[in-house]
């Protein structure tokens, strides 16, 4: 899908840490920190593979698995910056009524279909001046 719309697909991840799940936010701060590594996608994809142990330790073994400097991907997770930018995504989450992950939207419209035909039709239609 991402393939097929390269010429019109932006994706924006914005994060949203449930407070049920007491390493979310150290997790979101983890990949947002990798992502001004450059490591973004490879932090995202291992902490989602370890769902039940993410944040922490974890993030930090991750990063340097990765051969990221632990001491300055620490740093960089506790980062006023990285605080400050969860704390927006959270906001912007609650004034778009988000109340669990993952949620999707297209041009401002929460999708209910994920599955990626259903995704492909919404952009289609979109692309098509349809909606």
């Amino acid at each position: 899908m991402i393939k097929k719309n390269k010429e019109t697909l932006k994706i924006v991840i914005k994060n949203y840490p449930l407070s049920s799940h007491n390493l979310a936010r150290k997790s979101a701060s983890a990949a947002l920190a990798a992502d001004t590594m450059g490591k973004f996608w490879e932090v995202h994809e291992i902490l989602y593979k370890n769902i039940k142990q993410m944040g922490g330790r974890l993030a930090l073994d991750i990063a340097s698995d990765l051969g990221l400097d632990p001491n300055e991907f620490e740093k960089k997770m506790n980062s006023s910056e990285i605080q400050n930018r969860v704390n927006r995504d959270i906001e912007d989450a609650r004034k778009a009524g988000v109340n669990g992950t993952p949620t999707l939207f297209i041009n401002g419209r929460l999708i209910r279909d994920r599955s990626i035909i259903g995704i492909q039709n919404v952009i289609d239609s979109l692309l098509e001046g349809k909606q």
